[in-house]
């Protein structure tokens, strides 16, 4: 019987295009606490952007490492545990679009990348865990972006650099609330399907395709937005991040517009 253990080394290697992402992210990171004149809001711009793809990369391999270990071997072959985004089933809905979502709204898409083969797994808390590993991701590279704030070390940090880490943790955030929404095609269904009749499976499957824009739908209607605002931003706050901070954050990250004047947000 194939195993977890028996999977190619070369199919769970961190991709050269994983590496890259990374050593952009650090690059762009560091040129953003270096606040070079005239580059800080291109420089934040690339760091949460390449920041952002990473998660994207680490939201789908938990996907695929937990599917992995639940029995499904054939994530190895078809490359998900290289963290390559190019690996991915859809590369367009997987992280194209949800860039283009980031520049435009400020909001952290989740999108379809890895296809699990769910008759391989066996055991119904098997299939919940690997849904719910991605949205664990994300809040766990929150947590991660954060750290500064909750370990009271953030005095000292460059405003830029603190508002674009605020930024990428808002987007982390949102990416895990809107994914563990109980709706069809995410994952907070995934968590839940399995334990399910086979009769409300069934009338749910046809919605699967049109879940997250049914989602975007609802956060139309002014209540619904302003609740999911206030949810994230009571997230963001008990890490101990302003609204404020992501606010600027959004600001720097769109260099096109302007950088924020440093006497608004010397003290965010």
């Amino acid at each position: 019987m194939t195993s977890a253990a028996s999977v190619h080394r070369d199919h769970r290697r961190p991709s050269p295009v994983f590496l890259g992402l990374v050593a952009v992210m650090g690059l762009s990171g560091w040129l953003v606490w270096s606040e070079p004149a005239s580059l800080t809001g291109l420089a934040v711009f690339v760091f949460v952007v390449s920041g952002w793809i990473v998660s994207l990369c680490l939201h789908e391999y938990a996907h695929a490492r937990t599917a992995l270990h639940g029995g499904d071997v054939s994530v190895g072959a078809k490359g998900y545990l290289t963290l390559n985004p190019l690996k991915y089933t859809h590369a367009l809905l997987s992280v194209v679009l949800p860039v283009i979502f980031v520049i435009m709204g400020g909001i952290g898409l989740p999108g379809g990348a890895v296809f699990i083969e769910r008759g391989r797994v066996r055991g119904r808390w098997r299939h919940s865990l690997i849904s719910a590993a991605g949205p664990l991701t994300n809040m766990l590279f929150a947590l991660v972006l954060t750290a500064p704030w909750w370990l009271d070390a953030v005095d000292g940090v460059p405003v830029p650099f603190r508002c674009a880490l605020a930024f990428l943790a808002l987007l982390q955030v949102t990416a895990a609330l809107l994914n563990s929404l109980p709706v069809p095609g995410l994952d907070g269904y995934g968590v839940l399907e399995p334990w399910l009749s086979p009769r409300a499976r069934g009338q749910a499957e046809p919605f699967a395709p049109y879940g997250l824009l049914i989602v975007f739908g609802c956060l139309w209607i002014p209540e619904v937005n302003g609740v999911f605002w206030d949810g994230i931003d009571a997230v963001l706050r008990s890490l101990g991040v302003s609204e404020a901070e992501t606010y600027f954050g959004l600001e720097f990250f769109r260099f096109w517009s302007g950088e924020p004047d440093p006497l608004y947000v010397g003290q965010p």
